[in-house]
């Protein structure tokens, strides 16, 4: 369903008005509320569906509505990946082992205005290996960020993500990217993590996009399960990814998607 609000690029980028980040500040908070909230439940032992049903309960008590159940015939309030897998794992019976990694990504609709984040999660003890992949992505999502200003091109923000990720011999995912958010879940722009400098559309004041780099420990092939949904990366390497939600403002940005307690990474708090 298209947006009526703003005008439309000649890349077809909707540029919304500065009043109407209220609404995705809103939606962002709620979004990242819940995520502060589900932290305590992930332990071993859990399982994927148990936080995915916290999940859907308090998307309806802060009133809001999930913008994934029913979305293309997808069933639950989250998406949980866990170890390879990349991205749209689906929750289910499936027990959290000690040292398993996972990013839980929630998107919410609240008073019409999407709220899109993830972030990553421990159960039990951390290991070096995965810390140091859970810090690279998480800098990589804020080096891509840092970008974000008018004038800019979308290949500045991939060419800094990739740049920084492949310096620290890791590998960006190529098969998923970032997208235009707002009214609707996903618009145009595809917002990829790699690229090259002065490529690609020219960031304008009122965009709204989702940064949300997958960073790969091996190599950044990846391949879709039997179910249409699960991304895993092909050599079972562990994968790791972080996701803001972001409006581009006179002379920068503004994050919507910051997490409320200051919980965005495992080891923070």
């Amino acid at each position: 369903m298209d947006d009526p609000r703003g005008r439309l690029t000649k890349d077809g980028i909707r540029i919304y008005e500065r009043g109407d980040f209220a609404g995705m500040q809103a939606a962002g908070e709620c979004a990242a509320r819940i995520l502060d909230e589900v932290a305590p439940l992930v332990q071993p032992g859990a399982t994927t569906e148990a936080l995915d049903d916290f999940i859907r309960n308090r998307v309806t008590e802060l009133g809001a509505t999930s913008a994934t159940i029913g979305y293309r015939g997808y069933r639950h309030a989250s998406c949980i990946s866990v170890n390879h897998v990349v991205c749209h794992g689906i929750p289910g019976p499936k027990v959290l082992k000690d040292g398993d990694i996972l990013n839980i990504d929630v998107t919410v609709i609240l008073d019409g205005w999407f709220g899109d984040t993830s972030r990553m999660y421990v159960a039990g003890t951390l290991s070096r290996k995965a810390e140091r992949l859970l810090d690279v992505t998480h800098d990589a999502l804020m080096i891509g960020i840092e970008k974000v200003k008018p004038g800019n091109t979308f290949g500045d923000i991939g060419h800094a993500i990739q740049t920084y990720v492949e310096s620290q011999r890791m590998s960006v995912v190529r098969d998923f990217c970032g997208h235009g958010v707002g009214r609707v879940f996903h618009a145009p722009p595809n917002v990829l993590h790699y690229g090259r400098p002065g490529t690609g559309a020219t960031l304008e004041e009122g965009m709204i996009f989702t940064i949300e780099p997958m960073v790969n420990l091996g190599r950044p092939e990846t391949k879709v399960l039997a179910d249409d949904w699960t991304a895993v990366t092909r050599d079972k390497s562990l994968s790791a990814q972080y996701e803001h939600s972001v409006g581009v403002t006179a002379d920068g940005c503004e994050i919507f998607t910051l997490s409320p307690g200051g919980r965005f990474h495992p080891t923070w708090g």
